[in-house]
């Protein structure tokens, strides 16, 4: 699997995007990663999470004495945003072209139905 692929793999699950968000706002230990997830997950699933996050190159792990602190790295995203916005122009216009086709077979009939 590509690089992109991984990282959109990675951002379509909720509690990933999550974690994602609170790295955001700084590094942060697995524990304190995992506690808001807690009720409805166990330690080792957070744990799973944190690491599709690692392979897509989304977060990496440091090594502070016992502590081991995540952090988001923004590279991947970044790629993930240059590709969406490639593609984002030729979408606008087919769905343009897509709205003035509609409208031209719908002018002048409110309703939507050939006359």
């Amino acid at each position: 699997m590509d690089s992109l692929s991984r990282t959109f793999a990675a951002l379509a699950d909720p509690t990933r995007r999550a974690i994602l968000a609170r790295l955001c706002e700084g590094e942060a230990n697995v524990t304190d990663l995992a506690r808001p997830f807690l009720a409805d997950m166990s330690l080792p699933a957070v744990t799973k999470h944190l690491k599709v996050l690692e392979n897509a190159g989304l977060v990496s792990k440091g090594r502070n004495a016992q502590w081991r602190p995540c952090r988001l790295n923004g590279e991947p995203l970044r790629e993930a945003v240059s590709w969406m916005e490639q593609h984002r122009v030729a979408w606008e216009e087919q769905l343009d072209r897509l709205g003035a086709y509609l409208n031209s077979k719908t002018e002048g009939n409110p309703h939507g139905h050939k006359k």
